[in-house]
C-alpha cells in the first residue's frame, strides 16, 4: 500500500484566536496561515462540561465512537476495554501503523512500526530501546513537571534522544527554549513538543508506515495557564494574571505558535503524504481566578492520611489513580478522602472522588491559594497543607465543544461535514485507506 497518511492531535488548540495573532502578524505564521486557508471544518464533541475532557474526545477519534457509546472517562481507561482503535483496525486492513504519545490509547499492535505511549496511560511500547527509554523518561518529566524534578538518567536519555533526532534547522529554538526556561516552564513544555514532532518525523521517514499519529500537548497546557497573557486575548483587571505569576509583555501562547508553526510547516513539506490536523475540543479564556496544585508526593501523602494501598499513578495535573487489595480498602480510603476538609471554610481537599470497586479515581480540586498557614482536618487530626503540594497554575483556559480539523488536498474529500461530531475523524481515516471500519457501542471494562 502507497498511501500515506498522519493524524497531528494538536490538543484543544483555539484556532479562532490563531486566526487574530495571524491577522494581526500575517508573516509570522506562514504554516498556520496555510493550514487555515486550506480545508477545514469545525467539529463539535459532547454537550456536557464534565464530558469535555480530551482523553474523552481523542477516544472518540480513535473509536469512531461518542462518548455514550465508548464510556471512556478517565485518562488510562482505554488499556483494558473492549473499545475498538483505528490503529489495530488499520494494522488488520494490512496498513502499517506508527503511533506517539497518542492520548489514551493502548498498543494493541501485533507489528508496530513504532508506539511509544502518551505519559499517563500504562500500556506497552513497540519493544525498541529507544522507545522504552524515551517512552519512560517523558512520562517522568511530564508527571513531575510541577515540581520541576527529572531524574538524572531521563536527562541524559532526553539529551541522547535530542542529539539523535532533533532536526539540525531547530537547534537554535532548542536552545533558545532551553536557555530561557528558567521561570518560564511553558518554554520546557515546547521542548518537549518539539522534540516529540522530530522525533515521530524521524521514525516516520525511517521505517515508513502508512498511517502514523503524534499528540502534542504544550499548546494545551498553556492555554490552560497563560490564556489571559495572549494579546488577543487579554483579560479584565480581575482576571489579568498576576506579576509575580508572569511579566506583562510575555505572551507564552504567541512563543507556542510560533514552535508550532514550524512543526506543522515541517509535516506539511513531507513528500507524498497526507496530513490530518485536528485539535479535539478547544479551550475559551477562564471567566474566573482559579488556583491548580499538584501533590509533591502522592503515596507519601496516603500513608499521611494512614490510606492503605497498593499502587498510586499520577495522571494529569490534580488528578491520580489509587489501587487497592480489597474493597473494603478502597471504601475506607474514600471515606478518609472525602473526609479531609479545610478548616475555616470547610472546603473539600478532594472534591472528585470515583470508587471503581479496588482502585478510586481522585482529584485534587481545592480552588484557592494555599498559602503556609492553611491547614485541613480529618477525624480530629490537622495537617499542614502547604508542604504536600506544588504550585502548577492559575487557570486560565476551559474546555469547550468546538474543535478544529485541517485537511490537505488528498484527504479533504474524504473530511466529514462541518459541525460534524469529532468521531467522524475515524470515518475520515478509514475511508482514505479504503477500510471498512466496525463501531461496536462497547465500554470500559475494568
Amino acid at each position: 500500500m502507497g498511501k500515506k497518511l498522519i493524524l497531528v492531535e494538536l490538543n484543544e488548540i483555539n484556532f479562532d484566536v490563531v486566526e487574530k495573532y495571524i491577522e494581526s502578524c500575517p508573516s509570522r505564521f506562514p504554516a498556520l496561515r496555510s493550514l487555515i486557508t486550506g480545508p477545514h471544518i469545525r467539529s463539535t464533541s459532547e454537550q456536557h462540561y464534565d464530558k469535555l475532557e480530551p482523553w474523552i474526545q481523542w477516544t472518540s477519534v480513535h473509536s469512531g465512537l461518542s462518548y455514550d457509546e465508548h464510556k471512556i472517562f478517565r485518562l488510562g481507561d482505554i488499556v483494558g476495554s473492549s473499545v475498538p482503535q483505528v490503529f489495530e483496525q488499520m494494522e488488520a486492513a494490512g496498513v502499517r501503523v506508527g503511533c506517539v504519545s497518542a492520548m489514551n490509547a493502548e498498543n494493541r499492535l501485533k507489528n508496530p512500526a513504532y508506539f511509544i505511549p502518551d505519559p499517563w496511560t500504562r500500556t506497552p511500547t513497540d519493544g525498541s530501546w529507544w522507545s522504552q527509554v524515551l517512552g519512560c523518561a517523558v512520562s517522568q518529566a511530564v508527571n513531575d513537571n510541577a515540581r520541576s524534578r527529572i531524574h538524572l538518567k531521563n536527562i541524559i536519555y532526553l539529551a541522547m534522544g535530542l542529539l539523535c533526532f532533533a532536526q539540525p534547522k531547530h537547534f537554535s529554538t532548542y536552545w533558545r527554549l532551553i536557555r530561557k526556561s528558567k521561570g518560564a516552564p511553558w518554554r520546557k513544555a515546547l521542548v518537549l513538543d518539539l522534540f516529540l514532532s522530530d522525533l515521530h518525523i524521524r521514525l516516520f521517514n525511517g521505517r515508513r508506515p502508512n498511517f502514523s499519529t503524534v499528540f502534542l500537548n504544550a499548546g494545551a497546557h498553556i492555554q490552560h495557564h497563560y490564556f489571559l497573557s495572549a494579546a488577543p486575548v487579554g483579560g479584565s483587571l480581575e482576571l489579568r494574571n498576576p506579576r509575580w505569576y508572569i511579566p506583562p509583555g510575555v505572551d507564552p501562547v504567541a512563543e507556542m505558535l510560533e514552535v508550532y508553526d514550524s512543526i506543522v510547516g515541517a509535516l506539511l513539506a513531507l513528500e507524498d503524504v497526507e496530513v490530518i490536523t485536528a485539535t479535539g475540543l478547544s479551550q475559551r479564556p477562564y471567566d474566573r481566578v482559579k488556583y491548580y496544585y499538584r501533590l509533591k508526593d502522592h503515596a507519601g501523602f496516603l500513608k499521611l492520611l494512614d490510606i492503605r494501598f497498593n499502587a498510586v499513578y499520577p495522571r494529569m495535573t490534580r488528578d491520580f489513580l489509587v489501587e487497592f487489595s480489597s474493597e473494603e480498602d478502597a471504601k475506607e480510603a474514600e471515606a478518609r478522602l472525602a473526609a479531609a476538609r479545610i478548616i475555616g471554610d470547610g472546603s473539600p481537599l478532594f472534591g472528585e472522588i470515583d470508587n471503581r470497586g479496588t482502585s478510586i479515581f481522585a482529584s485534587l480540586s481545592y480552588p484557592n491559594e494555599i498559602t503556609p498557614d492553611l491547614n485541613f482536618h480529618l477525624e480530629g487530626k490537622t495537617y499542614a497543607l502547604a508542604p504536600h503540594v506544588a504550585f502548577v497554575a492559575i487557570k486560565n483556559g476551559m474546555h469547550q465543544a468546538d474543535g478544529f480539523a485541517f485537511f490537505t488536498p488528498g484527504v479533504a474529500k474524504f473530511a466529514p461535514p462541518d459541525r460534524s461530531h469529532v468521531k467522524e475523524l475515524y470515518t475520515t481515516i478509514l475511508q482514505f485507506f479504503g477500510v471498512n471500519g466496525v463501531r461496536s457501542k462497547v465500554g470500559p471494562v475494568f
